[in-house]
């Protein structure tokens, strides 16, 4: 895990979502085949809207750092709470220069251990926050489509004779098939720990030089299930649920981008549509192998957002929706890790595991 936050590792990613996003940006430029267009609406864009959109990018910060919070302290006394806040920003950094996003989690843990926070702790904040991801989208998607939202996107678009509104409804329905799975994870821990002991014990026997390293697996799932223990309980229910709402928050970059872009280059549209169209971006670019879905996210807005962005506008449109969904944090991400780089970076195997020390009865509130 330490190996992925090296600082040249980080710096290649850094330097392939650049050049890949900036690729993607040309093509949709080309695309929009009126570079004078382009130029007019610079001239023309509604700035208030793309300062809206810089609060919004803080999101990744606020939002996701708070829900990590919310999670800690129900296991451990006094959690850092600016240690969570830039623990959510640098994992959504992290994510942007990263092929699928793997080094959000490795960074996520590793901010929270800078600031105090135990491995142990700040491993199982992390699955709750991808359990509230989930969670969030799992359940509002379903809300919005039974209230009749979107169904207008059931007559836009047409891949592999799919409307966008199915494409919609087939990525809401793997999010909401990991749904299942992880509330299977949160109610039968045991389970899950069993199983993962019996496979660790079968990889131990037949790698005997990884003896050590099972060995400190096992240990750490016995701290994950009991961390798992002390959240299955009521006050530990209604955390995950107050860090599910919180992913709302946490995401609002991502589901509000495309609106804010739209309206920073002059067009309206029915927010909730967009807002559905967003949430299937969203969805789509978790799988994208690219890091941060550089040049894939440039060539997928195009081609979702042309129902409502003008062809000459298209490639002003994408850089603001670009400018939200990523670059920011990756700018400010870039800052702190330098400054971290500085100060020296700690390895998450070199540091000394402190025990977690579980809240229980009434020691602060839920």
């Amino acid at each position: 895990m330490a190996k992925l936050l090296t600082p040249k590792l980080l710096l290649r990613g850094f330097g392939f979502f650049v050049l890949a996003s900036a690729a993607g940006f040309i093509g949709v430029l080309i695309y929009g085949d009126n570079l004078g267009a382009f130029f007019r609406g610079l001239a023309s864009v509604h700035w208030g809207w793309v300062l809206v959109g810089l609060a919004l990018a803080s999101a990744d910060w606020f939002g996701g750092g708070f829900r990590l919070w919310v999670i800690a302290r129900q296991l451990m006394p006094n959690p850092s709470l600016k240690g969570t806040i830039m623990a959510g920003g640098m994992s959504a950094f992290a994510a942007a220069i990263t092929p699928f996003q793997s080094g959000a989690a490795p960074m996520m843990i590793y901010a929270m251990r800078r600031y105090g926070i135990p491995l142990s702790v700040a491993a199982t904040c992390t699955l709750m926050g991808f359990v509230g991801t989930v969670g969030f989208f799992a359940i509002a998607g379903p809300i919005a489509v039974l209230a009749g939202a979107g169904q207008s996107l059931g007559t836009r678009g047409d891949l592999f004779g799919l409307s966008l509104y199915d494409l919609f409804l087939g990525s809401l329905s793997i999010f909401a098939g990991i749904g299942v799975f992880l509330i299977v994870v949160m109610v039968f821990p045991s389970l899950i720990r069993n199983l993962l002991q019996k496979l660790a014990g079968l990889l131990g026997r037949n790698r005997p030089r990884w003896a050590h390293r099972v060995k400190n697996f096992q240990e750490g799932i016995e701290e994950a299930h009991s961390h798992l223990l002390t959240l299955n309980s009521p006050r530990g229910w209604l955390a995950i649920a107050l860090c599910t709402i919180l992913s709302g928050v946490s995401h609002a970059n991502k589901l509000l981008a495309g609106y804010v872009a739209l309206r920073a280059v002059g067009i309206h549209v029915n927010f909730v549509d967009v807002l559905l169209l967003q949430t299937l971006i969203t969805f789509l670019l978790y799988f994208a192998p690219t890091p941060g879905g550089s040049g894939i996210a440039e060539v997928m807005s195009t081609a979702v957002m042309a129902i409502y962005v003008p062809k000459a506008v298209l490639p002003l449109y994408t850089l603001i929706w670009r400018l939200i969904l990523s670059w920011y944090t990756v700018a400010f991400g870039a800052m702190v890790f330098s400054r971290w780089v500085q100060q020296g970076l700690k390895g998450i195997a070199m540091q000394p595991t402190a025990e977690p020390v579980p809240v229980t009865g009434t020691e602060g509130p839920a």
